[in-house]
């Protein structure tokens, strides 16, 4: 057993109704065993590799809203639920991910003008994320797959793909990558997928916020509506997804929440 599996069972015995609800059979007793954290070493060495990047595609949009579900009407198709959680190198789950999904509807098309099918949420205090949705459709060239980018504070962003077992095109579509595999299995409604992304990063001390920039408007924990705009360094910025700001996610260090002007 991973040292990342038994902080997973660890994290499910937090009181997060929600991904307790639809953990991996097994996390339980896990958890039972695991009253506490094993000590950590600088880095994992049990297989923890940092989850591999994939093109972005042509359908990103910027300025997703702010949501868990993905379920709206007017969608149809088989409801798909995905949990799971982000960890860093050293094993230890990373609170206050950025986590942008966007993906390709029953019929395989994606929504280019609105948001349909698209939205970001932030990890929990334990790392976790849950994602209500639907399985997407095939187009052309490829295989069922969800698009994400990942980005923890102050860190670059990760941008890759979330694949389905057992689908016949991923034998046959280049981008497929074994290693985006998600867990998934058959519910009553509908299919849940799990799945765990690494993130090239280890714990450090969150800095101290020090309240507005130097020079700047943007203060941590204000909440900016998407459009919102604020200076940073002498320059400004535009904010392209709603959020309450925090240290880490300054304009410049977070690409995905701001854009220069």
């Amino acid at each position: 057993m991973s040292r990342k599996s038994v902080l997973k069972a660890a994290a499910l015995a937090l009181p997060v109704p929600l991904l307790a609800a639809g953990a991996a059979s097994g996390a339980g007793t896990e958890a039972t065993a695991a009253t506490s954290p094993p000590p950590l070493t600088p880095y994992c060495d049990d297989g923890d590799d940092p989850t591999p990047e994939q093109m972005e595609g042509p359908y990103f949009k910027p300025n997703s809203p702010r949501r868990t579900s993905l379920i709206e009407p007017g969608v149809v198709g088989t409801r798909l639920t995905v949990i799971g959680h982000v960890f860093g190198l050293d094993c230890r789950p990373v609170p206050g991910v950025l986590l942008d999904f966007w993906q390709a509807d029953a019929n395989g098309a994606y929504d280019n003008t609105g948001y349909r099918l698209r939205g970001h949420q932030f990890t929990d205090a334990s790392g976790g994320y849950r994602l209500s949705t639907i399985v997407p459709g095939l187009y052309p060239g490829r295989t069922r797959h969800i698009h994400v980018k990942a980005q923890a504070p102050n860190r670059p962003v990760l941008t890759t793909q979330l694949y389905f077992p057992g689908e016949p095109r991923n034998n046959t579509d280049p981008i497929f990558d074994a290693a985006l595999l998600m867990t998934v299995r058959t519910v009553a409604g509908g299919r849940e997928g799990s799945f765990d992304f690494v993130l090239n990063v280890t714990s450090a001390p969150t800095p101290t916020p020090t309240g507005t920039a130097p020079g700047g408007t943007w203060a941590p924990g204000t909440a900016y509506p998407a459009g919102a705009r604020v200076t940073y360094g002498g320059l400004g910025y535009r904010c392209l997804q709603a959020h309450t700001a925090q240290v880490g996610w300054e304009p410049p260090r977070a690409p995905a929440l701001w854009a220069a002007d």
